[in-house]
């Protein structure tokens, strides 16, 4: 049976540049932030991409070898040369080395000495302490090592007397013993071999006396 009609005038406070609360859709907004955001970093990301295409297409022809000598064309000073050819940093070739042949001859008196010292190397019993009276021969041995840069190998063996574990490990010991003394008179340690071969090469019968004392030796053999 009424009607009612209202009238009225509406005034916005603030800045004139920003949006209006009542009509702004935090949504849309969002959105067209997350929009900008993700068009900034495809450009970026495709300008990488590019960026890495120049890259490794300058890195191919940098490292291109053509000769296939190892040394890049870029660098290469000869290039042409033979792929199994030798060659140093800027891809030329290496002087071909002079092989050096050293000559080495073992005469009778040296095999004099050697077998000297065998005759005269004693070890204190069951040991592998080397008795004094050896050294005036060893002594002979080393310098002859010294002054003829010889290589030396030594080979301790026992007779079969107590166990087999036992006798390697003396025969080893005794060898070693030799090579450390002459060592200690000049000798290079680098060209001495110590082996020891226990009761395993026997020259002489294990069943008698004078037997076992002929197994019982370290051998010299010069090279």
């Amino acid at each position: 049976m009424f009607s009612y009609v209202h009238a009225g005038l509406e005034f916005a406070l603030g800045d004139a540049t920003k949006p209006f609360l009542g009509n702004r859709n935090p949504v849309v907004d969002m959105r067209k932030e997350y929009q900008a955001s993700y068009d900034e970093l495809a450009t970026a990301l495709k300008a990488q991409k590019e960026e890495n295409e120049a890259l490794k297409a300058q890195l191919t022809t940098d490292l291109a070898d053509d000769d296939g000598d190892g040394v890049a064309n870029k660098f290469d000073k000869c290039p042409g040369t033979a792929a199994d050819a030798k060659v140093d940093g800027s891809g030329c070739p290496l002087p071909e080395a002079k092989k050096v042949v050293q000559q080495i001859t073992v005469t009778e008196e040296d095999r004099r000495v050697v077998d000297e010292a065998i005759k005269n190397l004693e070890f204190d019993l069951s040991k592998a302490t080397i008795r004094p009276t050896s050294y005036p021969s060893l002594d002979k041995v080393a310098r002859l090592l010294v002054e003829k840069n010889f290589s030396l190998k030594l080979a301790g063996h026992t007779d079969n007397t107590g166990s087999m574990k036992l006798n390697m490990r003396l025969s080893k010991e005794r060898a070693e013993a030799v090579k450390a003394y002459l060592v200690s008179k000049g000798a290079n340690p680098s060209r001495i071999e110590a082996t020891g071969y226990g009761p395993t090469q026997p020259i002489a019968t294990n069943a008698t006396a004078e037997g076992r004392q002929a197994n019982r030796r370290v051998e010299f053999t010069l090279y």
